[in-house]
């Protein structure tokens, strides 16, 4: 069954899914490798060099510059795709993200509808300003989506498309930053009935942050999905897509009481608990659950606390 988009009654309200030398030449290269690594901690001048915005290694990130950092969200509602539904109730999901978003400090940017390559030049400009003052990037997608990959308004493309523009050796002014993107769509056509659960009867130098230390140019990323690969993602077309219902519930409440990944943890937990599919007059859609994923490459703690004066 392939359904990109199916919208359904719920109560009161309509759901959907978004959807080292010459020595070494005789060795393996696992052996060559481990004799290179001797030289870890020494300096070194990688081809690309970036500033380090923290000591080596500090527990948190550095949150501390003077600005946030930009969000972008590309909010996708109409298509150009024929068997694309329009994406009732993401503009809830905008709206609500971007205020909670704004309240965590960050410069939000919203694009309606772009099309691939006006989304790829929007990327491209943004990897390529100077983020040296600010704390962190942020991409949220809005869309349609199916295993592996993510429609723009006229066809079909891979997240790496958006994200490989942001690594460190191609925006070294965002090296040791986190670098996040939260996506909301369809990453397949399975259903998640769920499980019925019965309660229990009983209840740089080590240690130094002055010498330079190297990076590989993927760290820092994290992706949060709103369901797991070949799953449905629902959206109720009046409240929003359940993922960033609880999304901006977790900002909004204890954006800045607890770090990210804690943040997310919630947010898989009130998806988790609190959502199910009411579609009666479908039964293989009737009573459906789902669970977000999220994937960390994040090496330090993440907290949106109160941004300094400067």
């Amino acid at each position: 069954m392939s359904m990109p988009d199916v919208v359904r009654n719920e109560r009161s309200a309509e759901h959907a899914v978004d959807d080292c030398g010459n020595s070494c030449d005789h060795l393996p290269p696992d052996v060559s490798d481990a004799i290179g690594s001797r030289k870890a901690n020494e300096p070194h001048d990688p081809r690309v060099r970036a500033r380090m915005p923290v000591e080596r290694y500090a527990s948190d990130y550095n949150m501390n510059h003077k600005r946030r950092g930009l969000a972008l969200i590309f909010n996708h509602e109409n298509f150009d795709v024929l068997q694309l539904k329009a994406r009732a109730g993401t503009n809830v999901d905008c709206e609500n993200l971007t205020t909670a978003l704004k309240d965590l400090d960050f410069e939000v940017r919203v694009h309606k509808d772009l099309k691939l390559r006006e989304l790829q030049r929007e990327i491209e400009r943004v990897a390529q300003m100077d983020h040296s003052d600010a704390d962190c990037i942020l991409v949220t997608i809005l869309s349609h989506g199916e295993l592996g990959y993510l429609y723009a308004k006229d066809c079909q493309y891979k997240l790496d498309v958006v994200w490989s523009y942001f690594t460190a050796n191609h925006c070294p002014t965002l090296a040791g930053k986190p670098k996040l993107f939260f996506v909301q769509a369809c990453q397949g056509d399975q259903l998640d009935g769920g499980v019925l659960m019965s309660a229990q009867e009983r209840t740089e130098t080590d240690g130094s942050g002055g010498v330079s230390y190297k990076l590989p140019t993927h760290a820092d990323f994290l992706f949060a999905f709103s369901t797991i690969p070949g799953f449905y993602s629902w959206r109720n077309t009046q409240k929003g897509s359940w993922f960033m219902q609880s999304l901006c519930h977790e900002l909004n409440q204890r954006g800045r009481k607890y770090d990210l990944m804690t943040l997310l943890t919630f947010v898989t937990q009130r998806v988790a608990y609190d959502f199910e599919s009411n579609t009666p007059d479908i039964p293989l859609m009737h009573q459906q659950k789902q669970i977000p994923c999220t994937m960390s490459m994040l090496t330090r703690l993440l907290r949106f606390g109160e941004k300094k004066a400067f």
